[in-house]
């Protein structure tokens, strides 16, 4: 998969994760491409590690499903930091 289809498959894996998640999320759509980015890549390294599969294709919807778990893995510690640092600042 090239890196346009890595930004999209980031940016709406990122998008569905953060419309999931429950809560005030203060990043911005670069935020959530970001973050969709890196839960793609984490979601492929946990479906190697788990089922023996990644990220095939961009269509396949194994892929999907695993870019919308990692980006859920990875906004959740961005809440739980992003909460934590807030709270020593208040």
């Amino acid at each position: 998969m090239g890196i346009l289809g890595w930004i999209v498959l980031g940016l709406i894996a990122g998008a569905i994760a953060k419309a999931i998640m429950p809560g005030r999320d203060p990043g911005g759509i670069i935020v959530t491409m970001l973050l969709g980015i890196v839960g793609a890549v984490i979601g492929g390294f946990i479906g190697s590690a788990l089922f023996g599969t990644g990220v095939q294709g961009f269509f396949d919807l194994s892929t999907w499903l695993l870019a919308i778990l990692g980006s859920l893995i990875v906004l959740g510690v961005y809440h739980m930091v992003t909460t934590r640092s807030h709270r020593t600042h208040h």
